[in-house]
């Protein structure tokens, strides 16, 4: 799409041709002095620019490349003013550059400057907002007597008597054939003088003068000069355009690109007459009258121009948006690769002494791992954060499985091993009662040993000390979540001793 629209600005922009005093080729000399504007993906600004210079036979470099950071290939253009008041005219300059032109971008021409100022702006249409201003001295005004020329200029909507409809704008301009004009100044009505930098808009209804004044780079200040004219209340006649707006929506990657889809919804509004119309034009066709947001699923970059026109029939500037559409990323169909490996101390027979634990592993490389599970003996499936420590003597069996951010699940696997005691006595007075009792509460589990001489009973200990019957609970509560973890406890055993805790009156 860029291409196509910088072939059509280049049909559009034959007239850049050297000029007098201005010349662009391939390998032109270049001029003692130079001046350097880039730009990038910005459509409201230039990327850099001079502010000032001095007089005499000057080199402009202008480069709208990859290299300023121009990612999209716009194309913008460098373009000097040569009608607008109070600016020098005798450059012209008109440059179309883009990162794809022949240059790569990169171009570069031959001027001479006087002193005075030169507006500069990007001619391509919706981006007038690229301005800009050049202040050429002499090299220092020496000698330079004479104070800058000055002067004011009224415009706006007039009724039949003259009158200003609504708002009165007053254009300063200044010019100095010696040192350059340094500073502008207005002030509206006798209040203060303030620096001039954009036309001053007068909106208060009633009689107004506003005055003005300019000094150049050698200290020379103007005599005040004025403007008087009177502001009416306006008409109820609607002269205001609507203000239209874009919003584009989508699932976006890292570069901000839209994935697969974006869409675009306009919205207009208009405090006069109210909206009438809005249109767009997507890639260069034809203007549409927009009903329902535009959904583009076209890979590649994209170009939406749109306005909108009231009631009333006026129509708003013609406004631009542009985005890229990326194709998705295959849909990820396959599950995570999942391993599990066992690690302990383990004797002549091949049985983990004292204990083993089983390290559970899984990849993926699409969507990525969102999850392993893993399931001890008969024990439900239980998310696996850590390595998994079985300490209960006896064979295992620990299965594993793991699923994707996809949703995608691998197949069930298992790995086996048996757990011996490691032959030490932790508990030599150990209660080998058959079953956990608490408090003469029988909770029906079998009080087996936890695997270094220690039975559950041991473990939950009932005439310990416990600062109060709720202490003692959550004892209970800790102690059978550590046989749960090792497969010495199901979690329905555990419901079962827990409950038995919670009725007995240990440490109440």
């Amino acid at each position: 799409m860029i291409r196509r629209l910088t072939a059509a600005l280049a049909a559009f922009l034959l007239t850049v041709t050297p000029f007098a005093g201005a010349s662009a080729s391939a390998a032109p000399r270049v001029a003692e002095q130079v001046l350097t504007w880039t730009a990038d993906d910005s459509i409201t600004r230039y990327k850099s620019a001079p502010a000032t210079a001095v007089a005499g036979a000057t080199t402009i470099i202008w480069e709208n490349s990859a290299a300023t950071g121009n990612t999209t290939g716009m194309p913008h253009t460098l373009t000097f003013d040569t009608t607008t008041d109070g600016y020098n005219h005798d450059v012209t300059l008109n440059i179309l550059a883009n990162p794809f032109d022949v240059n790569n971008g990169r171009h570069q021409a031959t001027v001479n400057l006087t002193p005075g100022r030169y507006r500069y702006f990007c001619s391509i249409p919706g981006h007038s907002q690229m301005v800009g201003e050049l202040v050429v001295t002499d090299g220092g005004g020496g000698g330079d007597t004479t104070p800058p020329t000055v002067n004011g200029v009224v415009s706006g909507d007039r009724d039949g008597d003259g009158n200003y409809v609504g708002a009165a704008t007053v254009t300063v301009t200044a010019t100095d054939a010696g040192s350059g004009v340094e500073t502008v100044e207005y002030q509206v009505d006798d209040t203060s003088f303030l620096p001039y930098t954009q036309p001053v808009q007068v909106t208060a209804v009633g009689d107004h003068s506003v005055q003005f004044r300019a000094t150049d780079q050698a200290g020379n200040t103007s005599a005040v000069g004025s403007v008087s004219f009177r502001v009416v209340e306006p008409s109820e006649e609607d002269t205001t355009p609507p203000v239209v707006t874009v919003d584009v929506a989508g699932d976006r990657d890292g570069d901000g690109n839209y994935v697969g889809t974006a869409t675009a919804t306009l919205a207009a509004t208009d405090a006069g007459s109210g909206v009438a119309t809005i249109e767009y034009s997507l890639d260069g066709a034809a203007f549409t009258a927009y009903s329902q947001p535009i959904v583009v699923n076209g890979v590649g970059m994209h170009m939406l121009h749109y306005r909108a026109t009231d009631v009333a029939g006026n129509t708003s500037a013609e406004q631009m948006s542009h985005f890229t559409v990326v194709a998705p990323a295959p849909e990820d169909t396959t599950p995570p690769v999942v391993s599990a490996t066992v690690a302990g101390d383990q004797n002549d027979d091949g049985a983990y002494v004292g204990g083993a634990t089983v390290t559970v592993t899984a990849t993926d490389g699409d969507s990525g791992v969102a999850s392993i599970e893993y399931a001890l003996d008969t024990g439900a499936w239980t998310t696996y954060a850590s390595p998994v420590s079985v300490r209960a003597t006896g064979a295992h069996t620990l299965r594993y499985r793991a699923t994707d951010a996809a949703g995608n699940t691998s197949a069930e696997q298992s790995t086996t091993f048996t757990v011996v005691a490691d032959g030490t006595d932790a508990c030599p007075d150990s209660d080998t009662r058959a079953r956990v009792v608490i408090d003469g509460d029988d909770t029906g589990v079998a009080n087996v040993d936890t695997g270094d001489g220690c039975t559950i009973n041991d473990l939950i200990d009932e005439d310990a000390a416990y600062p109060g019957h709720a202490d003692f609970v959550r004892h209970v509560e800790a102690v059978t979540a550590t046989l749960v973890a090792g497969g010495t406890l199901t979690l329905r055993q555990q419901g079962a001793i827990v409950r038995a805790a919670a009725r007995s009156d240990v440490g109440a």
